[in-house]
């Protein structure tokens, strides 16, 4: 049995999102956290997650590798 694809997500700014998308013909919005500065989340994707949006400054660890997303200027 494979391991679902997880992302782990380590805020760099107080008020980070981090926002759950579902599967299916419908894409809707079921679940969002918001991070303080320093505070990690590991997120694993689903059956019922398909996708995730980060929204503020963090660093997104993946099996593909870091990716930084900013922070509103």
């Amino acid at each position: 049995m494979s391991q679902p694809d997880f992302i782990m997500i380590k805020a760099q700014e107080d008020g980070v999102n981090v926002i759950g998308l579902t599967r299916g013909n419908d894409t809707k919005f079921h679940h969002t956290e918001k991070l303080d500065r320093g505070e990690v989340m590991i997120a694993q994707f689903t059956e019922h997650t398909s996708a995730m949006k980060i929204r503020g400054k963090a660093e997104i660890y993946s099996a593909h590798g870091i990716v930084y997303s900013e922070g509103k200027e």
